[in-house]
């Protein structure tokens, strides 16, 4: 045997062998690329997780920051509300005290019991009553102005206790009897001084209950009704945030 033919199994073997490792190597080396994108497609998922759910969190964030602006939007109309009603009785108790220290007067011809009233002031029971809205004790001040309103159906106040029922109401966001209350005052007492007031109030209310349209038809109404009057700047105001 030459020694060509002797080497020849030899060299056949080196061949085979060598095909097998690199076979070997292009098996490994495919297995590691699976196993890197299999790793990928995972870790895309974690992302994509994570992404949503930092989404859904941003938004309810933003959901609360808009209902926390609407609630400081609603407590500052309320405060000028409250400012508004303290400059109120403050003219009333300084009416009060005036007439209290002004000189008593013999009358030959003394008015009427009903002219009398109308120049009295604000009955006692109207007074207990808002002193109870005052203190922030809004049921005991419904039944309190109810009661008022029961006894005193005629009286110059009769429209200020409903407008007052309904700002309890308000306080207390049963915006249903909110709204009947109100709604009372303007229908009842068209010609009331606390109609205007009254008809914002029950903007207010409507704009509360999603009756969006409806607000926006009271508010331009009391622009229309009442231009020069506070509660008309305040619809304005309103109109302008929409």
């Amino acid at each position: 045997m030459t020694p060509v033919n002797r080497l020849l199994p030899f060299f056949c073997l080196s061949l085979f062998l060598s095909g097998c490792a690199a076979n070997d190597l292009v098996v490994k080396r495919q297995a590691e690329s699976e196993a890197k994108i299999e790793f990928l497609i995972q870790s895309s998922k974690k992302v994509e997780q994570r992404h949503n759910e930092l989404a859904g969190t941003q938004q309810v964030q933003d959901d609360r920051l808009t209902s926390l602006a609407a609630e400081i939007k609603q407590l500052r109309d309320e405060n000028r509300e409250l400012r508004v009603s303290g400059d109120e009785l403050r003219l009333r108790v300084a009416k009060l005290t005036q007439q209290s220290q002004t000189p008593k007067v013999e009358i030959v011809n003394p008015p009427s019991p009903v002219t009398a009233a109308k120049e009295s002031g604000p009955p006692a029971e109207y007074l207990k009553a808002f002193g109870l809205y005052s203190a922030n004790n809004f049921p005991a001040a419904i039944e309190s102005f109810e009661s008022f309103f029961k006894n005193n159906p005629q009286s110059d106040y009769a429209a200020n206790a409903l407008y007052w029922i309904g700002e309890c109401y308000y306080s207390l966001s049963d915006l249903p009897k909110a709204k009947a209350a109100f709604s009372k005052v303007t229908d009842s007492y068209p010609n009331s001084s606390k109609t205007p007031d009254a008809l914002l109030k029950l903007g207010y209310t409507l704009s509360a209950l999603k009756e969006k349209d409806k607000a926006t038809a009271l508010f331009e109404k009391i622009i229309t009704l009442y231009p020069s009057s506070a509660a008309a700047q305040k619809a304005r105001e309103r109109l302008n945030t929409r």
